[in-house]
């Protein structure tokens, strides 16, 4: 399935500057469509596992199904209130966290490994927006930032109840506490929203290791600069968290809808 829009995109991941290994991976597949951003949690290197478990998952899944119909969807249910496209990339979150229970069951080692997952499947005529835990996507459009997801921690979930400002949920000691995460513990509930890409739209799919430091109007000054390659942007994004303390590892991939 070919998307409407071409696409151009670029992806930078770093560790941060208080971390010594990487636990973020990301895909990039624009032939089917899909672009996703994971931040794996778990001692040693059981974070890192996790994000490239559920990565690899979701991409292998929504390759199998390009083109397919509903019933590609099995062993899930097909939800009718949404999209063909929606209903797959659901379908592949449930799948990564089944994939992340057979890894655990597999190694002692990797018990208690989780990992957030966020990503962009692009339709013909529309885009899925699917996520699990607090990675981010936004959208800047006609100079404007708007998060599309809503991040499932526990200081979102007090800033939407009004007793956390967004200022003080970048600064509280529970900031990286999420309260939906693939685990491989039971099927997960996994948002998903539908949206219509316009041309020119930038598209940011981020970990907490930039949004927990730089503020939504410093990255929509950097995601909006015009004449600037996206790989200098993607960097730019980094850079900044960096410049903010890099207490995470951080990762930003850039999308933008171009002319059909």
């Amino acid at each position: 399935m070919s998307p409407v829009h071409s696409l151009a995109w670029a992806v930078s991941t770093d560790p941060g500057l208080r971390r010594t290994s990487n636990e973020d991976s990301y895909s990039t597949r624009p032939d089917v469509g899909l672009f996703v951003v994971a931040d794996g949690m778990g001692g040693h290197v059981a974070g890192e596992v996790a994000s490239r478990v559920a990565v690899e998952a979701i991409e292998a899944f929504i390759e199998e199904t390009a083109g397919a119909d509903k019933n590609r969807t099995w062993p899930f249910p097909f939800d009718p209130s949404l999209s063909l496209e929606a209903n797959r990339l659901k379908a592949a979150f449930r799948l990564a966290n089944r994939r992340i229970a057979s890894a655990i069951a597999d190694s002692q080692d990797l018990r208690g490994m989780a990992t957030t997952a966020s990503a962009v499947l692009m339709g013909k005529e529309s885009a899925s927006v699917g996520h699990v835990g607090d990675s981010r996507v936004y959208v800047l459009r006609q100079g404007t930032l708007a998060q599309i997801t809503h991040d499932h921690s526990w200081v979102e979930e007090q800033v939407r109840a009004g007793t956390l400002t967004p200022s003080a949920a970048r600064q509280h000691p529970w900031r990286n506490v999420v309260t939906r995460a693939l685990s491989g513990g039971e099927d997960p509930e996994v948002d998903v929203t539908e949206v219509t890409p316009e041309v020119g739209e930038r598209y940011l799919l981020c970990s907490d290791g930039l949004f927990g430091v730089v503020a939504d109007d410093r990255i929509a000054e950097i995601l909006g600069q015009s004449g600037v390659p996206l790989e200098a942007i993607c960097r730019g994004l980094v850079d900044a968290a960096n410049k903010a303390g890099g207490p995470d590892n951080i990762t930003a991939l850039v999308l933008e809808i171009d002319v059909p």
